[in-house]
């Protein structure tokens, strides 16, 4: 282990403990299944930091003692674990001692000038070879010097270093201090802004409820209800509920909330405060600085490297001195070396080391001192810095921790404010709820009818099947009937047929209220929800904008689809499926009342909770912005397509001259044709007028016709726009061939586009027949694109081709061509007609479509808003709910046991009161555990099995205490007895002492200090020798027998190396015994046998030497261990140490 920080510490399995409190760093070798506990145990090794006072952050994680360092990512190379003291966060904890670096200086380090150590030299007889030696002895001297110099400073400087690490651990310490603490209110604050978010939502709604109470019950007064409905006791909507209860309820409803209101407003002081004091905490943190201090400890390096210089100069100097000295010795005989130029060579040397080196490192020296001294009281305000930081920590945790603890009070308090206001909500919900059963009623009736309608639906679908099905098995057996006997087809079962499906749907909601959608405004009208003004405005302004956004979302699709290539794909993907037995506009109506009716049932089911929790001042402002936008893009969008619609009537328009301005080229080319053809054939002059008069007609018809798809392109139907639009847009114009030109082709596009699929077929027919029997002839190509088309080419192709023809055929092409144009211009009056009829419908259905429309999406995008705030409330509900189930849940549950225990604790109350001694207390305790063991259940809960353990111990200690009373009792009736003999044996022997005082004390005074070698009283002295047995038997010549016990052997002989060969002691007791026959140790002893009596004499009084030998009458132990025969006497001595113990104390 190694107790210093390293900046680059990488190694793998090692982890880095830094203390906070001093700043000190530990290097400990783990892996990722070494537990933290293991961790702790180790600084508390090497730290002194008890256990429980341990605290470990890394980063912003706490370690827990039961986890493994695996579960918080260590160990890891960039992860530092930081220990906190417990013990010095609190307020009365001692402040940080001052730092201590116990150093050696120079003057206690230097080795002692030995300048007067003999040298052969120095008997030398020229005194410049004497003065060599001397030199030599001060440039050792000088560079030993110098190197404890060295050395000291190098030490200091690195003791700098290492306050300086300290410094920086202490600050990494503040650092992950604080960001905990950060997280922690962090975390704590935005729980507080949410719970201040809910109040709030709780203020507001509850206050309107009181502030328009009145309002509400007058709403539900004026509200007849449906006549249907009506009976005596209900006849509007405020008999729903019950009047005279609610005027209280409002005054419990009203005090409370003041009440709840004021203590929001001490909770939200007491968050301030805790705001202000953590603001405060961090600011402090500011003044924790330590780049001056590493600046100036890096800049002191530089003294280090000039001292190093200089010993390289003492050093050099020294090995100088030396290598002249050696050559002097070695040179004596032969004189050859002059050491008087040694010696002028080594005085300048001395005076710069005297001068300049010595006093040059003792002043590195100095410095070096001087930014120790700084260091010191820098790591000292460091050290009070964190014991005063951390303690600040831990009361501001302290304090957010006690606000943290009042969030579970006001949340139930909240929960009781809504069940107060309960009646309240109530009343505001009856008018909502009447009026959505209403819509209600309608969206069923609508739903039924469009179920009916897909019954319908279904049934024609299968009864197509049904059809395709069995074209298919008269197809099979026409093409494989005739190869196979009708007799084996049948056996195969080849001739069966699918049978009819029939659809059936029982009634059902016959017992609807009959009423319509414009009856739910009538019973129930819009006021009775009760929107707020905010939100109505808000409706408003939503309602305008989706319907700008819905008006131009038509035109938009029809810029979008200019460039399609089939528009009767996407209006047919476009339009409702068509149902069995309705129309398109009665299901169309079906489902925008069942729409309608669904969204006002959400908007009565959303009430003031959706008023006061999904829209408040910056949510409105935002629904607002984005309406206005939208409305602005709508508007934009709109402009720019009615710019591009008349640019297209423009183009047309310009078309549409061209094509009058070519009709006229036509005539005067026919009129040219008829008068070369008039010289020729004059029959045919009738028959020219008439085809003159049919061209007119043609003309005045393609013109009408033009006009009529202008007036259709600039009409306000948005669908006829898509669809004039994109085909004059989408389709390519044809090549004029023969002498027609582009503008012709467009025109008659436009001609062509409101005819059906049916006449084109029809047109395409007898414009094929033209074409065989004039295609030979002429080698022209007739485009079929359009009704319109054909008369005009073949007009322009007979008239080009004719102008390569003589005069005498001009007549048959003119008969012709009036014949042709003839029969055109009736099947254009037909198709014209038919095509007034159908653009008058399509109108008429285009103009109910478009406002159904509308409608339909403006309900549409309101319910898209609904649904989404339907949904955030459904959310919210579903969270209340789960949490008030779980609760409701948690209560039965407590409740049950509550009961249970309280049953259970009743029988203990019974069995502890029945009874009126011990024992009947300790037989009902047992009894009632042996039932309570009896009746185990498998579902109970931990708290009855804990009762039932702890009545079963009880009982069981209860029943042994029991047991050890009577047996205390029989003991105290046994020692009254023996006490009762005993004072009366004090009695007889208190006389006995009285008689023989004086003798004892006599005697006593004279044999004091002597050894007894007679008979052995206490507080004699006696001496014990060691026997061959190895016990210890006293010298004495009258009475045998007296052994040394084994407590006062111990006591002796504990301490020596060896046993001693005697012992001598003062005697403080003796015990009498009487080793018995074998057949008297089986015998049982009575409870007063084994009786000893001691007699000890107390300080200042006497005792007799007779009354101090105790007597025994009881068998001994069964064990002979002195070896005497049975029945003989042998007593027990006890001494005590002498003062001196030199007598005792010597070994054999």
């Amino acid at each position: 282990m190694s107790g210093s920080f390293t900046e680059s510490f990488a190694d793998d399995g090692k982890l880095l403990l830094c203390v906070a409190e001093n700043g000190h760093s530990f290097e400990f070798q783990c892996s990722e299944t070494t537990s933290v506990e293991s961790v702790m145990r180790f600084v508390e090794s090497v730290s002194g930091i008890a256990l429980s006072d341990q605290l470990l952050l890394s980063l912003d994680m706490k370690l827990e003692p039961q986890k493994l360092l695996s579960a918080f990512g260590l160990p890891a190379s960039d992860r530092e674990v930081f220990v906190f003291n417990k013990a010095m966060l609190q307020s009365n904890s001692h402040p940080p001692s001052p730092e201590d670096v116990d150093l050696q200086d120079v003057a206690d380090a230097l080795p002692p000038a030995s300048l007067h150590e003999h040298h052969p030299l120095d008997d030398a007889s020229d005194p410049a070879l004497k003065a060599l030696p001397l030199y030599e002895r001060q440039f050792r001297y000088h560079f030993h010097k110098g190197r404890t110099i060295y050395n000291c400073t190098v030490v200091k400087h690195e003791n700098c270093e290492r306050l300086t690490r300290e410094q920086k651990v202490q600050q990494r310490a503040v650092e992950v201090a604080t960001r905990n603490l950060e997280q922690y209110y962090r975390v704590i604050y935005q729980n507080f802004l949410e719970f201040m978010k809910r109040y709030k939502h709780q203020h507001r709604l509850h206050s309107d409820l009181l502030m328009n109470f009145g309002r509400d019950i007058e709403k539900l007064r004026s509200a007849k209800i449906h006549p249907y409905l009506l009976t005596e006791s209900r006849k509007c909507l405020l008999d729903f509920v019950k009047e005279d209860n609610l005027k209280k309820a409002v005054e419990n409803c009203a005090s409370s909330h003041r009440q709840f209101e004021n203590k929001i407003a001490q909770f939200q002081q007491m968050f301030v405060e805790v705001k202000r004091k953590v603001e405060e905490l961090f600011a402090c943190r500011a003044s924790l600085s330590m780049k001056n201090l590493e600046v100036t400890v890096k800049d002191h390096e530089r003294f280090i490297d000039e001292e190093k210089s200089i010993m390289q100069s003492l050093s050099k100097d020294v090995n100088t001195v030396k290598k002249l000295v050696d050559d002097c010795m070695s040179s004596q005989v032969s004189s050859s070396l002059r050491p008087h130029d040694a010696v002028s060579a080594l005085g300048p040397m001395y005076e710069v080391h005297d001068k300049n080196h010595l006093p040059k490192m003792q002043a590195c020296y100095n410095s070096i001192s001087e930014l120790l001294d700084f260091c010191k009281n820098k790591k000292n305000e460091m050290n009070n810095f964190v014991h005063g930081y951390m303690q600040k920590i831990t009361y501001v945790t302290y304090i957010i921790k006690d606000a943290k603890l009042q969030f579970p009070v006001f949340r139930e308090a909240m929960v009781r404010q809504d069940d107060l206001f309960a009646d309240l909500k109530l009343v505001r919900g009856v008018g909502p709820a009447y009026r959505a059963c209403l819509a209600e009623v309608v969206r069923r009736k609508a739903s039924m009818k469009l179920y009916m309608g897909m019954a319908g639906q279904l049934a024609e679908k299968l009864a197509m099947k049904r059809e395709t099905e069995v074209r298919k098995r008269e197809e099979f057996l026409k093409t494989h009937g005739p190869f196979v006997p009708r007799d084996v087809l049948a056996s195969m079962g080849l001739y069966d047929t699918p049978t009819q499906c029939d659809v059936n749907v029982a009634p059902y909601d016959t017992s609807l209220l009959n009423i319509e959608i414009s009856d739910v405004d009538r019973y129930a009208p819009e006021f009775l929800v009760g929107l707020h003004s905010k939100i109505a405005s808000l409706k408003s302004s939503l309602t305008m904008s989706g319907d700008s956004s819905l008006s131009a979302e038509p035109e938009e699709i029809g810029i979008d689809t200019f460039d399609k290539d089939n528009f009767d794909d996407i209006l047919a993907a476009s339009e409702l499926i068509e149902i069995a037995g309705t129309s398109k506009m009665e299901v169309e109506n079906a489902k925008l009342k069942a729409d309608l009716a669904s969204a006002i049932s959400r908007i009565c089911s959303l009430g003031p909770q959706f008023e006061y929790e999904v829209l408040d001042e910056s949510e409105v402002e935002n629904v607002l912005k984005n309406a206005a936008d939208k409305t602005a893009e709508a508007l934009q969008a709109k402009d720019e397509y009615e710019k591009h619609l008349l640019l297209m009537l423009k183009e047309k328009q310009m078309h549409c001259d061209s094509y009058e301005k070519r009709i006229r080229e036509l005539e005067q080319r026919l009129s040219d044709e008829y008068l070369q053809g008039q010289r020729h054939n004059n029959k045919d002059v009738s028959g020219l007028n008439l085809m003159h008069e049919k061209v007119s007609e043609y003309k005045a018809e393609a013109s009408s016709d033009v006009e009529g798809n202008k007036t259709h392109v600039s009409g306000s139907e948005p669908m006829d726009e898509v669809s004039c639009v994109s085909n004059l847009t989408s389709k390519q114009p044809c090549k004029a061939r023969e002498g027609m030109d582009e503008n012709m082709v467009d025109s008659s596009q436009v001609l062509s586009q409101p005819l059906d699929s049916s006449m084109l077929e029809s047109q395409q027919n007898n414009e094929k027949g033209g074409k065989d029997s004039e295609a030979g002839e002429m080698g022209v190509f007739l485009s079929n694109s359009s009704t319109a088309e054909s008369p005009q080419k073949s007009l322009d192709d007979n008239v080009a081709t004719g102008r390569g023809l003589d005069a005498k055929d001009s007549g048959d092409i003119i008969l012709e061509l009036r014949n042709e144009l003839m029969e055109k211009s009736n099947k254009l009056s037909e198709m014209e007609s038919k095509l007034n009829g159908a653009m008058e419908e399509v109108s008429n259905l285009s103009r109910e479509l478009e406002t159904n429309q509308k409608l339909l999406e403006e309900s549409q995008m309101n319910c898209a808003h609904l649904e989404n705030c339907l949904h955030e409330a459904r959310e919210e509900a579903q969270t209340h709910l789960c949490a008030a189930d779980r609760r409701a849940s948690q209560y039965t549950a407590l409740r049950a046991s509550a009961v249970k225990m309280r049953g259970l604790f009743e029988r203990f109350r019974s069995s502890v009161c029945a009874g009126s001694g011990i024992a009947d207390f300790a037989d009902s305790l047992r009894t009632l555990a042996q039932a309570l063991a009896n009746s185990v259940n498998e579902n109970e809960d931990d708290g009855t099995t804990e009762f039932r353990k702890c009545i079963r111990v009880l009982a069981d200690k209860v029943s042994f205490l029991s047991k050890h009373r009577e047996e205390l009792l029989e003991k105290c009736q046994n020692l009254e007895a023996t006490s009762e003999q005993t004072r009366k044996d004090l009695e007889e022997k208190k006389e006995l002492v009285k008689t023989l005082y004086t003798k004892h004390q006599l005697g006593k005074q004279a044999n004091k200090e002597k050894i007894s070698f007679g008979r052995l009283e206490v507080h004699e002295i006696a001496a014990f020798v060691l026997n061959q047995a190895g016990h210890y038997e006293a010298i004495n010549r009258n009475c045998p027998n007296y052994y040394l016990s084994s407590e006062s052997e111990a006591l002796f002989t504990d301490h020596l190396p060896s046993r001693p060969t005697y012992i001598v002691g003062q005697i403080v007791h003796i015990e009498r015994q009487i080793v018995k026959l074998p057949s008297q140790l089986s015998a049982s002893a009575s409870p007063e046998a084994g009786k000893t009596h001691h007699l000890c004499s107390d300080q200042g009084s006497r005792t007799l030497a007779s009354s101090s030998i105790s007597t025994s009458t009881s068998a001994t132990t069964t064990s002979n261990p002195y070896g005497l025969s049975s029945g003989c006497e042998y007593f027990i001595v006890t001494i005590a140490m002498l003062p001196d113990t030199a007598i005792h104390q010597q070994a054999s």
